[in-house]
């Protein structure tokens, strides 16, 4: 291979290297681009508030200004076992409720409970 063959092909392999490096900073720093792990997590939050969402439209659906007091009167960190044994942070359609959602759905009844009073 001639000496000017061989400084060419040096040259556009460390060009190519430095090219892909600075289009995966650009893309992944302002571009937008994720990872597979950071759009799991974005994914699984989102689940997590429209199940959370529903939860507290499902306890707020039947007359409660009786269920209102009562979770009211329960401690703060009993109000998940409530929410559990009420049964609404079991979403339609599924017989089996997830362990994620009655903590979480409590939390957004204690907002709604401090803009009640």
């Amino acid at each position: 291979m001639k000496t000017e063959t061989e400084m060419k092909m040096k040259y556009g392999i460390w060009g190519l290297v430095l090219g892909a490096g600075a289009a995966m900073i650009v893309g992944f720093g302002w571009g937008g681009w994720t990872t597979r792990g950071n759009s799991v997590a974005a994914t699984d939050a989102a689940v997590l508030t429209t199940r959370v969402a529903i939860c507290v439209a499902q306890f707020g659906k039947a007359p409660n200004e009786q269920r209102l007091k009562e979770l009211k009167a329960i401690n703060s960190w009993e109000r998940a076992a409530y929410i559990e044994k009420g049964g609404w942070d079991r979403m339609p359609g599924e017989e089996k409720a997830s362990d994620t959602v009655a903590r979480p759905c409590a939390d957004g009844l204690g907002v709604l409970m401090e803009k009640s009073s």
